[in-house]
Parts: C-alpha cells; sequence; structure tokens
C-alpha cells in the first residue's frame, strides 16, 4: 500500500483511544483518506502512476476471474478490522460472504492485495503481515511490487500455523485455490513501466 506516511497532527481531540466505529465516523467527514492503528489515525499520501497502475490491473484480473462466482473483490475503500479496533484499507481484498452494501468493513476476507511501494515497505511486509495474520479467515496475502523488482510475495496460511512466504516472478503464476482463481504474475504489471537503474559507465 503506497499511502501511509505519517501520523496524523495531533489536533484530532482524543481524550482516550477511539473504537474501530469511532474511527470510521471521523473518517467519512474528511477529505484525506486514513487508517486506525487502533489507538489514532494514520495519515495516507498518494502513490505512484505504477502503483495506480498495478492496482487497477488488480482489480481487472480478479472482477473477470470472480464473475459469476460467489466471491467478490473488493478496495481500496472498503475496510478490514485486524488485531483490537485497528482497520486497514488494503489494496484489494476478496471475501465470499454477501453483505449489505452500506458495511464500511469487509467480514470474512479470504484474499488479501497490498501493492507495496519505498514509503510503505516495512508496514506492509512487517506490520501487516502480523495483523492480516491475526484474521482467522485470512488465507493468503499478496504483496505485489511496484518499485521496479516485478516481485510478489505471497504469504499463505499452513492449516492453522502463521503465514509462510513464496516469491514469485513474472514468469509464476498466483495460485488462489481458495476462491478458485490463477492469475500469471506478469498480467499484474501489463503496462507498467519501470526505470532501469543500470549500473554506471
Amino acid at each position: 500500500m503506497p499511502r501511509h506516511a505519517k501520523l496524523l497532527p495531533m489536533n484530532v481531540a482524543m481524550t482516550k483511544p477511539w473504537t474501530a466505529e469511532q474511527f470510521l465516523d471521523w473518517a467519512a467527514r474528511q477529505e484525506a483518506r486514513h487508517e486506525f492503528d487502533g489507538s489514532r489515525p494514520v495519515a495516507m499520501v498518494g502513490g505512484s502512476a505504477n502503483h495506480n497502475r498495478i492496482a487497477q490491473n488488480i482489480y481487472a484480473a480478479l472482477r473477470a476471474r470472480l464473475r459469476g462466482t460467489p466471491c467478490s473483490h473488493f478496495g481500496p475503500d472498503l475496510g478490514v478490522r485486524t488485531i483490537g479496533e485497528t482497520v486497514r484499507f488494503p489494496d484489494a481484498l476478496i471475501t465470499c460472504t454477501k453483505f449489505p452494501g452500506t458495511e464500511r468493513l469487509a467480514p470474512d476476507v479470504v484474499i488479501i492485495f497490498e501493492v507495496i511501494s519505498s514509503e510503505s515497505g516495512r508496514r506492509d511486509r512487517i506490520e501487516k503481515v502480523r495483523e492480516y495474520a491475526a484474521i482467522a479467515t485470512v488465507r493468503r496475502y499478496v504483496n505485489v511490487e511496484s518499485s521496479g523488482s516485478g516481485l510478489l510475495v505471497l504469504h499463505r496460511r499452513q492449516g492453522d500455523v502463521a503465514f509462510t512466504a513464496l516469491t514469485l516472478t513474472g514468469e509464476d503464476t498466483l495460485h488462489l485455490p481458495e476462491v478458485g482463481v490463477e492469475v500469471p504474475v506478469a498480467e499484474f504489471y501489463e503496462d507498467v513501466e519501470f526505470v532501469e537503474t543500470g549500473a554506471p559507465d
């Protein structure tokens, strides 16, 4: 996810920690986007053109493959509640549970995608691995790099244990058996141009 940057300046009066519901009510009235770290809002900043293109490719790939199935994809405006009151907004998610269109948090999330940037790398690769692993229904957490490596890291739940990681390249296919989906990794990078940083002469 590209957009994390910094904690919201403390001009937001918080006499005691908010609940997830209080945060969602507050966030709905803001022009800028935020996540909730369990105690205070965290401002989210914009991502690059590559991040946006990759996210759009993810949506297109999931939409085409999930059409006519019980499962649906959403993102990035539908939240996921992780540990305690923490609320995250992944770039894309899949759930196979039907729920009202007015809901702000997705139930029974099975697959989560985050597009990784240099600004969000630590949070997405470390903090969110722990948070998403704490959601019992989440079977796979997919990190899609946007910085030029063209790599994808798949975190898979093996039985009831924590995630194990598998790195995929553009020659590989991402398998999501829980929802009956397979996507060539190269499809996520369609029309994405990376700047080559070769060694100097």
